[in-house]
């Protein structure tokens, strides 16, 4: 048995339905599951899904306000008035404020651009910056993927004398800003249809209006912020990174050109990957260290040269924020370790002086990660009392909804139900630490505090062929609420398993079914090449994927989580001593010594039927040291139940299978023999016998046992003097000749039998009956 690191959920989707909607919609029935498998059951759904057919953008008008904001930022352009936009200084802020400037400008209006410092000005619309917009001669400001928590802000705003406009997609609170047009995909005197948009998304929609038509040569700025905020790729989103992801491909903006060539990627093969992993951080590592103007300046500037330097600098910032992430996260795991510990601490609140602000939300998901936890990471500015932080969560946890209950002592804090990000006092840390933990004990099981992995579809091995990736594939983009599609192999023969990598952390295997075969690759699971027995059948949950190499391409499964159903057999025997492997069994073992004491206090020492039958060892790890003295003490031991792993070793100090057991006809002889000579010295000439039969000595030396143990021979000074007035017996009720026939059928069941068959033996045995064992422990 293996068990698996993660709860697994697979979608119950009918293989007659799949199959029906499959040929109605024209794909395969693989990729017909997963559609149903996500709710889409119609025929224009799907096709619109996967062909992009009928998939059109919404009216802009739909948003409440935005009639007003166009009519105000028209003002702007006849009146000459300034207007700024106010963004954020992440990836989606970014892009959110490149998408309204360029298309402000376009449109006639004098406008720039301003994105607060995270370090001095924290997140958000504030007071100061307000006042200098102002005083610089900003009539109107338009906030992109912020403001809809300023209620302070607006109130200045209105009381200097500046409209504001808001553009946001963030949770809205109880109360709403006090602004001229709050334009917000989820406004709740509005009804819009798609209520997911990314700040990118929201800004796009307002360049839409102002366009007058979809701008399409926004859409690769508008892809980066929807894919790099990780808002759900459906709806109106998927059309936004679908199209943008093209756009990306074609784009000649000269900051994409460059982001490019500064890290080798081919612009031509660019998907939500790229953008996700490759894009996005560097676009947020500039203002994560200090100002996000160089990410901004990327994306707007129209000379190349220029475009190359930012994309040097910005790249060189990432790979900083690389460096201080590691080592903030390596610091925050020793803390929660040592200090909060997660058995204790159902939701991790840690802090330090000194811990960057602009990666905090980084190491919230490492620390998620590792613990499987609700996490916030507070950085902590002792001259002020501040610690500014983000937060991370788990499924079954809504972080917005939690930190809403805090709000008198959270006067910033905003986000989603997975993520936030916060402002607090440093005298209240701890009080959020208090509340947090309570919120988490009275809404989360034990059960919660495993990871979930959803799973799509089952998946046979011979239906897994390219040709059925490639559809796969047609589902794309992937993100939220369309991930990536996982399939669960089941009961799948090891052809092949072994570790790889430069530390071997990494593993490779091959799998079988039907006389069919997949590769499969696991990064990080290097270490179940040690806890897979070579012939379990094992169920394997991962992605697929096609493995192009040396001009061939083949399917292969990027492996996520691995399990073995059943007792698993290790085959110890005959190698090395116990001491060299018997600390990599994983724990909840028992290791198991029949007859003979240990002086190892973990040693469990069994020498009857009874002792081994009370002994319970359902899913844990059983070692067996060595030979048990006879077939009933073992069968005692394994009877009704069902470990997990059975790791055989059967040490034997001497043994009885190789020192042969005469026959019959060989005991036959040899007292004939004996009764001819009447006295026969066995130590002078026992061994010129035995060389002259071609018998081992010990073989002599045993006859000569059970002979004396029946009453046939006397034995004195290692003379053999023949009892003719002996009673006739049977050579079965000598004990030395049942304890050899016994260690000579055990040894050969258990010591030299072969993997399979030594397997079998265990498997019946642990089939044996539950009442056998309850017999045993009256």
């Amino acid at each position: 048995m293996l068990k698996p690191k993660m709860r697994w959920s697979l979608k119950e989707v009918d293989r007659i339905q799949s199959e029906a909607f499959a040929e109605e919609i024209g794909t395969s029935p693989l990729a017909a599951s997963l559609l149903l498998g996500r709710g889409i059951t119609k025929k224009e759904e799907a096709r619109a899904f996967l062909f992009d057919e009928g998939m059109t953008f919404h009216d802009p008008f739909l948003l409440k306000d935005m009639d007003k904001a166009i009519s105000r930022i028209r003002q702007a352009k006849e009146q000459g008035e300034a207007v700024l936009v106010f963004g954020d200084y992440d990836a989606d802020g970014v892009s959110s404020t490149s998408v309204l400037l360029t298309a402000l400008r376009d449109y006639g209006v004098s406008a720039d651009y301003y994105i607060p410092n995270r370090f001095t000005e924290g997140y958000g619309p504030n007071e100061p910056a307000f006042r200098h917009a102002k005083e610089s001669g900003f009539g109107l400001i338009i906030t992109v993927d912020t403001g809809i928590s300023g209620i302070h802000e607006a109130t200045v705003a209105k009381e200097i004398g500046i409209d504001l406009i808001i553009t946001d997609h963030h949770e809205p609170g109880p109360e709403l800003p006090e602004a001229l047009a709050i334009i917000h995909p989820k406004h709740p005197g509005g009804s819009y249809p798609f209520g997911h948009l990314a700040g990118v998304g929201v800004a796009l929609k307002v360049a839409h209006a102002l366009y007058e038509k979809v701008p399409e040569h926004l859409l690769d700025l508008a892809a980066i912020g929807t894919i790099a905020d990780l808002v759900p790729l459906n709806g109106e989103n998927r059309l936004i990174a679908k199209k943008g992801i093209r756009a990306l491909r074609q784009s000649q903006r000269p900051g994409i050109v460059a982001l490019c060539k500064q890290t080798g990627t081919e612009q031509s093969s660019i998907n939500e990957e790229t953008v996700g992993f490759m894009i996005g951080p560097r676009i947020n590592a500039a203002g994560r260290l200090d100002d996000a103007g160089p990410a901004a300046e990327l994306m707007l500037t129209e000379d190349m040269e220029e475009a190359m330097m930012l994309a040097e600098e910005i790249d060189a910032m990432n790979k900083q924020r690389q460096t201080i992430v590691n080592e903030m996260a390596k610091e925050a795991i020793e803390i929660v370790s040592r200090d909060y510990p997660p058995d204790e601490y159902p939701v991790i609140i840690v802090g330090k002086e000194g811990w960057n602000p602009g990666v905090v939300g980084i190491v919230a998901s490492r620390l998620t990660d590792t613990f499987y936890r609700p996490a916030i990471v507070l950085g902590f500015d002792t001259e002020k009392g501040i610690a500014k932080g983000s937060a991370r969560s788990i499924k079954g946890f809504d972080l917005y909804q939690s930190l809403s209950t805090c709000r008198d002592i959270l006067p910033h804090f905003g986000g989603h139900p997975m993520a936030a990000g916060m402002t607090l006092s440093i005298d209240d840390v701890d009080e959020l630490r208090r509340r947090m933990v309570k919120i988490a004990n009275e809404t989360l099981a034990e059960e919660d505090f495993t990871p979930i992995i959803q799973v799509d579809s089952e998946a046979s091995i011979p239906d897994i062929t390219v040709q059925s990736i490639e559809e796969l594939n047609k589902l794309a983009p992937f993100g939220m609420n369309n991930p990536k599609p996982l399939f669960v192999i089941r009961d799948a023969k090891i052809a092949a398993m072994k570790k790889i990598g430069a530390n071997q952390t990494h593993l490779k295997a091959a799998f079988e079914q039907a006389g069919q075969a997949i590769d499969g690759i696991g990064f990080g699971m290097g270490e179940y090449a040690d806890h897979i027995a070579k012939t379990a059948e094992v169920s394997v949950i991962g992605e697929l994927s096609i493995n192009e190499w040396n001009n061939m391409r083949r399917p292969q499964i990027m492996l996520r989580d691995m399990r073995v159903d059943e007792c698993q057999l290790f085959d110890m025997r005959g190698g090395k001593s116990h001491l060299h492997w018997l600390n990599d069994v994983p724990n909840e073992k028992i290791t198991i010594s029949f007859g003979r004491e240990s002086a190892d206090p973990s040693v469990v020492c069994v020498k009857s039927e009874q002792e081994a039958a009370q002994i319970e060892m359902d899913d844990k790890n059983i070692i067996l040291l060595n030979l048990p003295e006879n077939e009933q003490v073992i069968k005692s031991l394994l009877a009704g139940k069902a470990p997990a792993r059975i790791y055989a070793h059967f040490r034997t100090e001497e043994s009885h299978f190789f020192s042969a057991m005469p026959t019959r006809d060989q005991f036959k002889w040899y007292y004939g023999f004996l009764l001819k000579r009447g006295i026969f010295d066995i130590k002078q000439h026992g061994e010129l016998l035995a060389k002259k039969q071609g018998w081992p000595y010990a073989s002599i030396r045993f006859m000569s046992k059970v002979f004396f143990e029946l009453g046939f021979v006397k034995l004195n000074d290692g003379k053999i003097e023949v009892q003719k007035d002996a009673d006739k017996r049977d050579l079965s009720e000598s004990p030395a000749y049942i304890q050899k026939q016994t260690q000579f059928n055990l040894e050969q069941k258990l010591v030299y039998s072969s993997y399979q068959e030594l397997k079998s033996v265990l498997d019946k045995w642990m089939k044996g009956s539950d009442a056998y064992r309850e017999e045993l422990l009256k």
